[in-house]
């Protein structure tokens, strides 16, 4: 009776020791949540966490596609080459070429080129300037030209070249930064081996450097500068274009078949009369051995003869 009193004592007891236990885990815990809800712990970073992080992912996302996109320049950031040509016939070639000249000085050009093609003694009858002006100025300056006579033929192209520019300024930079960490490795070379291997490297990554400025020094000139063409006629000149060379239709072919077939022509003629002289001379020596077989086949007697 003792062992069966002792036992129901001790569970009693745990059983006891129990119930008061748990009032006191329920209360901290309440304490837990509440602790976390109004101060501020680890429970509200938990909740806050994804939500920041979601908003910076995308923000981190949105900066990586536009770092990948070309830049969204306006026109007047972008680089364009424009180039033109313009006919005008005018009165006097040496006058007009003169004021032409005078037109492209004025707006902070240049002549590039002069070409003047006389006609005996009334003076030149046709002349090509290669003028180079600013590219702000290029529009102005075609116009200009145009007023020196009566505009015959104009035409205007242009090249944008702002994505091969912004291509050549990383390279440049890339390969700057090659030649700045080559050149520090070359002062920290120890052997002799080393620094003519350095030495080799650094002078290739300079020369590639180089090639690539001059690119971009090309590329800034022809930017900076655009390039107009005027040709000046005088009122009897012949426009050396055709304007309907390049016009279809069954007339065009006709023309061009025929000028194709009098090309052919000239060709088959020039061929005959270079192999002419050869021909000759070598029918002769044949004409002479032909003529000799002949004549001593007739001299030959017959074979019945000789076998009677």
């Amino acid at each position: 009776m003792n062992g069966r009193t002792r036992v129901r004592t001790a569970v009693c007891a745990a059983g006891l020791v129990a119930a008061l236990a748990l009032p006191a885990c329920s209360s901290d815990r309440a304490g837990d949540k509440a602790s976390s809800t109004s101060g501020g712990g680890p429970g509200i970073s938990e909740q806050r966490a994804p939500a920041e992080g979601g908003a910076a992912a995308p923000a981190q996302q949105q900066g990586k596609d536009t770092g990948a996109k070309a830049p969204d320049l306006g026109v007047d950031q972008r680089s364009i080459i424009y180039t033109g040509s313009i006919t005008v016939r005018v009165d006097d070639v040496n006058t007009a070429a003169a004021r032409a000249t005078g037109i492209a000085t004025a707006a902070g050009g240049f002549v590039g080129g002069d070409k003047r093609n006389s006609n005996g003694d009334q003076g030149s009858s046709d002349a090509t300037l290669t003028l180079r002006v600013p590219a702000e100025k290029f529009t102005s300056v075609v116009d200009q030209l145009a007023a020196i006579g009566t505009e015959e033929q104009r035409g205007i192209n242009t090249e944008d070249v702002t994505e091969e520019t912004i291509d050549l300024d990383a390279r440049i930079a890339t390969q700057q930064a090659r030649v700045d960490s080559g050149r520090k490795l070359l002062a920290q070379a120890k052997s002799l081996s080393d620094l003519v291997m350095l030495e080799r490297e650094v002078a290739t990554r300079e020369s590639d450097l180089a090639s690539l400025q001059a690119k971009k020094r090309r590329l800034g000139d022809l930017t900076a500068l655009s390039t107009i063409t005027v040709v000046l006629l005088d009122p009897q000149a012949v426009k050396q274009e055709k304007d309907d060379d390049g016009a279809p239709g069954f007339l065009a072919g006709l023309r061009n078949g025929w000028d194709g077939l009098l090309a052919s022509l000239a060709v088959v003629a020039t061929v005959v009369g270079w192999l002419l002289p050869w021909l000759l001379l070598l029918a002769l020596p044949a004409w002479a051995v032909l003529w000799y077989v002949r004549r001593s086949r007739r001299a030959r007697p017959p074979l019945e003869q000789e076998s009677a």
